[in-house]
């Protein structure tokens, strides 16, 4: 019997392990075991471990540990808040304990984070229990969501108007890739070496038009050669924080992904929506056809 103890489907996997992440977020100040969690899930502390790292891409300690992390950097720039009444407040024991923590994960002490006062790498999950029932594919990308400070950017690229996600007529599926086409053409006939290994797709939702229906696309990439001696246009995008979403998949899934980040992440966030730059970003793990194929899209927000 024991060696069919996780022979149940996906959607009661996914139950549970949204019990064990809702339990999480509404205590995440408190002390939290493998044990404490195993028993919100009817699982022994291996099956759930093993079934929490298969649905959320993290191990039990790494989200706790991210989350709490994550919490305290929102803290240190939104409040006046001292790092040690910070550090106890989000389950660290001591004020050394949170720096060492959050050293690892941000790459600088708290002060610095504080005084630089940009969001960065911070992990934005939400409960998930606050959200209607999500396909198993789509966990992952919303629970590795986090909030990136970009600063502005010059990119050179080829730009054509597309019809998105929520126009009437939408036609994205066929008109950004004759967009890319048309750049990976001139970047072969000027034979652009190297070629860009990463490439960013714009979509410049400043410029939709009276119908809110049509913008501009572009295909694009950073380089210090000029652009007009290639027939390419340049493009300034301002400096501005981001949720990033992680796509793993195929790119034709990425469409229900963004809809379950516009109708159910966002409202529960704390952030909301800037009519800004979407940005794709692609580098060498978009792998077009493979199952490890990986790109991310980013989201202009602030905070509510």
């Amino acid at each position: 019997m024991s060696g069919h103890a996780l022979e149940t489907s996906p959607e009661h996997h996914l139950t549970r392990i949204e019990r064990a992440l809702s339990y999480i977020h509404c205590h995440l100040d408190d002390p939290l075991s493998v044990q404490l969690l195993a028993a919100q899930s009817c699982w022994s502390r291996w099956q759930f471990q093993r079934v929490f790292t298969a649905a959320t891409g993290f191990t039990v300690a790494q989200y706790i540990r991210e989350l709490r992390l994550s919490h305290a950097a929102e803290l240190l720039i939104s409040t006046q808040k001292r790092q040690l009444d910070i550090a106890l407040s989000c389950g660290f024991d001591s004020e050394i304990s949170f720096s060492r923590s959050f050293r690892h994960m941000f790459g600088c002490a708290p002060g610095a984070y504080r005084r630089r006062g940009q969001r960065t790498r911070m992990l934005a999950a939400i409960n998930l229990q606050e959200m209607p029932r999500l396909p198993s594919a789509m966990h992952k990308s919303m629970l590795s969501i986090r909030v990136e400070h970009q600063e502005a950017i010059t990119v050179s690229g080829i730009s054509a108007p597309i019809k998105g996600l929520f126009s009437q007529t939408p036609d994205f599926t066929t008109s950004v890739p004759d967009v890319w086409k048309r750049l990976m053409r001139t970047i072969q006939d000027h034979a652009l070496e190297p070629a860009p290994s990463n490439l960013i797709g714009v979509l410049d939702l400043t410029q939709t038009d009276n119908s809110q229906e049509s913008f501009p696309y572009w295909a694009c990439f950073q380089t210090d050669l000029s652009p007009s001696c290639v027939g390419l246009k340049t493009l300034t995008i301002p400096a501005q924080d981001y949720a990033v979403i992680p796509h793993h998949g195929d790119i034709s899934s990425l469409q229900k992904v963004l809809e379950c980040f516009i109708v159910h992440w966002l409202p529960e966030s704390g952030y909301c929506g800037v009519n800004g730059f979407d940005l794709e970003m692609y580098d060498q793990r978009f792998r077009p056809g493979s199952a490890d194929c990986y790109m991310e899209y980013w989201v202009p927000v602030k905070p509510r």
